[in-house]
C-alpha cells in the first residue's frame, strides 16, 4: 500500500518541516551579526586612512595662511608652496616602496601600526615649526605613513572581509579617507594651522589602541604556516556561531598552492603578471585624473576664480560631496558591481574607491604584498609630478590647461574600463585568481 503523504519526509518535500526557512530580514540580521567583528576590525584599520586623508590636503587651508605670514622663516612663495604641497606624494612613494617588504615581513596588521611612528612624528613636527625644513620633513613623514597605508589597509581589508560584504567594506579606505579631508577642511575653518597638525594625532593614537586587540589576516598567518593561529583569527572575525571550517580549508589550499615565492619566469606569465599590470594601470591612470594636485591645492584653486562663497567654504562643500558619493559608492557597489560604478560615476563614487578595491582583489596572493607596494609607488610618483607642476602650468597657461588634460585622461579611463577591467562583484579571492589563472569567464560573469 502507498504511503500516505501527509508527514511525509524527504529532500525536496516536508509537509511540516520542523523549522521554516529563514526570511530575508532573518538572514540579513544574523550576517550583520556574524560580520559585526570584521566591521569593527575594518574600522581600527581604516583609521589609517581618515588620517592619510587628513594630511594629504593639510596644505589647503595652511598655504594660503603661510603666504601671508609675518614671520619671515614660514613666509611661502610659490615655489616653496609647489614644494610644500607636492613633498608629501614623494613621501608616500617612499612608503609604497617601503610596504612591497614589510607587507609580507610584519604582516598587513603590524604594517599598518607601524605607520603611526612617521605619522605622529610628523604631525609633531608641523604643529611645532619652526622654519620650512621642519614643515617639509613632517609633510614628507605623513606621506611616508600615507603611502604605507595605501598599500597595506586595502588588502588587510580585503582578506578578512566575506566575499557578500567585501565590495562595501572594500570602499571604506576611501571613504574614510575621504571624511578625513572633509574634517580637516571643517577644522580649519575653526583652528589655526598649528592646531589643525595637533589635531591630526588623535585618529593615529586611536588607530594604535583598537588594532593592537585585532587578529592580522587569515591569509597572512597561513602564509607563515601559523595554522592554529590563523584558524582562531577566522573563528572570531566571522563570529562564535559561524562554521569556517569550508573557509578555512579553501583559504588554506589556495596558500599552500602558493606557498613559493614567485620567479622571473613566473613573473611573465600571464596569470600573474596580467592582474598586476591592470591594478598598475587603473593607479596610474587614478592619479592623471588629476585628483591629488585638485585636492591639495583646492583653497588656492577657488582663491582664483570668481566663486561668491569664501575659498574655504567651497573646500569644505566639495569634501562634503565626496564623502556623501563615497558613501554611495559603498552601498551600492555590491549590488551595481564595480564596472557599472565605473562607467556611469564622477571619481568620488568610482575611480576613487574602486580602484583601490580592485587592487586589492586581483592582484595575486603570491604578489599581492609586493605588488600593492608597487601600485601605490607608481601612483604616488605620478602624484608629484602633476602635483609639482600642477602651480607652474597654471602659472604660465592658466587654470583651463590642466583641467582639459585631465578630461581627456577620463575619456582614456572609460576605454581601459571596458576593455581590461573585470568584475569581481559576490567572487572570492580564490574565485578571482583561478580567473586569470585559468580563463574561465563563468567566475566573474
Amino acid at each position: 500500500m502507498q504511503e500516505p503523504l501527509l508527514g511525509a519526509e524527504g529532500l525536496d518535500y516536508d509537509t511540516f518541516p520542523e523549522k521554516p526557512p529563514p526570511s530575508p530580514g532573518e538572514r540579513a540580521r544574523v550576517g550583520a551579526l556574524q560580520n559585526k567583528r570584521v566591521f569593527l576590525a575594518t574600522f581600527a584599520a581604516v583609521l589609517g586612512n581618515f588620517s592619510f586623508g587628513y594630511a594629504l590636503v593639510y596644505t589647503s587651508p595652511v598655504i594660503p595662511a603661510l603666504e601671508h605670514s609675518l614671520d619671515p622663516d614660514l613666509h611661502l612663495t610659490k615655489s616653496q608652496a609647489s614644494w610644500f604641497g607636492s613633498v608629501f606624494t614623494l613621501g608616500a612613494a617612499a612608503g609604497g616602496l617601503s610596504a612591497m617588504v614589510l607587507n609580507d615581513l610584519l604582516g598587513r596588521k603590524l604594517s599598518i601600526m607601524f605607520s603611526a611612528v612617521p605619522s605622529a612624528a610628523g604631525y609633531a613636527l608641523m604643529a611645532g615649526a619652526h622654519g620650512l625644513w621642519m614643515l617639509l620633513l613632517g609633510r614628507m613623514l605623513t606621506g611616508f605613513a600615507g603611502g604605507l597605508t595605501a598599500a597595506c589597509i586595502p588588502v588587510y581589508v580585503s582578506e578578512i572581509a566575506p566575499p557578500g560584504v567585501r565590495g562595501a567594506l572594500g570602499a571604506t579606505p576611501q571613504l574614510m579617507a575621504v571624511f578625513g579631508s572633509l574634517s580637516l577642511y571643517a577644522l580649519g575653518l575653526l583652528l589655526p594651522w598649528r592646531w589643525l597638525a595637533v589635531a591630526g594625532e588623535a585618529p593615529v593614537l586611536t588607530m594604535i589602541l583598537l588594532l593592537s586587540v585585532m587578529p592580522n589576516s587569515p591569509r597572512f598567518l597561513l602564509s607563515r604556516g601559523k595554522d592554529e593561529e590563523a584558524l582562531r583569527a577566522l573563528a572570531w572575525l566571522r563570529g562564535a556561531d559561524a562554521d569556517v571550517q569550508w573557509e578555512f580549508e579553501q583559504i588554506q589550499d589556495n596558500v599552500r598552492r602558493q606557498s613559493s615565492r614567485v620567479s622571473w619566469a613566473e613573473a611573465r606569465d600571464p596569470h600573474m603578471y596580467r592582474p598586476v599590470l591592470i591594478a598598475l594601470l587603473m593607479r596610474l591612470l587614478q592619479q592623471l585624473t588629476g585628483i591629488t594636485p585638485i585636492l591639495v591645492y583646492l583653497q588656492p584653486i577657488f582663491d582664483s576664480t570668481a566663486v561668491l562663497l569664501p575659498p574655504q567654504d567651497d573646500a569644505a562643500i566639495v569634501g562634503a560631496v565626496r564623502l556623501l558619493s563615497v558613501l554611495i559608492a559603498a552601498l551600492t557597489m555590491d549590488l551595481a558591481g564595480r564596472k557599472v560604478l565605473l562607467f556611469v560615476s564622477g571619481y568620488a563614487m568610482g575611480w576613487g574607491p574602486i580602484t583601490w578595491l580592485l587592487m586589492s582583489e586581483i592582484l595575486p596572493l603570491r604578489a599581492r604584498g609586493v605588488a600593492s607596494g608597487l601600485c601605490v609607488l607608481v601612483s604616488w610618483l605620478t602624484a608629484f609630478v602633476l602635483t609639482k607642476s600642477f602651480l607652474l602650468v597654471v602659472s604660465a597657461f592658466g587654470l583651463q590647461v590642466p583641467f582639459f588634460f585631465f578630461a581627456a585622461i577620463c575619456l582614456v579611463n572609460l576605454v581601459f574600463t571596458g576593455c581590461c577591467v573585470p568584475e569581481t562583484k559576490g567572487r572570492s579571492l580564490e574565485q578571482i585568481e583561478s580567473f586569470f589563472r585559468t580563463g574561465r569567464r563563468s567566475f566573474l560573469r
